[in-house]
């Protein structure tokens, strides 16, 4: 089992950058492949970004790529992501989750289902 605690969201100008960040405790955080989801007032969960275990597969949503990067420090047993040229649509609670994977399995999954860990989620609130 792994705990998760995220930070670093807040309120962001349009075109501007925020980092959030993903710590996690319990269980050894190399054996999950992370991601990250939002959710939008009114709008379903939707996929952002996520990474494997050792970081050297990455997937991203169309509506962010080439704006995010995930990241990952495993000696820190952390995930990153590195949110730049935020929109107001990128307004939305963040949560990061984890999927548990086998050593063997370096990929990663956009499907929230998939993931069995949870954190508390960060509010991320770009204004135009």
């Amino acid at each position: 089992q792994v705990q998760l605690v995220e930070s670093g969201g807040g309120l962001v100008q349009a075109g501007g950058s925020l980092r959030l960040s993903c710590a996690a405790s319990g269980r050894s955080f190399s054996s999950y492949a992370m991601g990250w989801f939002r959710q939008a007032p009114g709008k379903e969960r939707e996929f952002v970004a996520a990474i494997s275990w050792s970081g050297s597969t990455k997937r991203y949503a169309d509506s962010v790529k080439g704006r995010f990067t995930i990241s990952r420090d495993n000696a820190r047993n952390t995930e990153y992501l590195q949110m730049n040229s935020v929109k107001p649509e990128d307004t939305a609670v963040y949560y990061c989750a984890a999927m548990s994977v086998r050593v063997a399995y370096d990929g990663v999954s956009d499907v929230g289902k998939q993931y069995r860990y949870w954190g508390q989620g960060t509010q991320v609130t770009v204004s135009s």
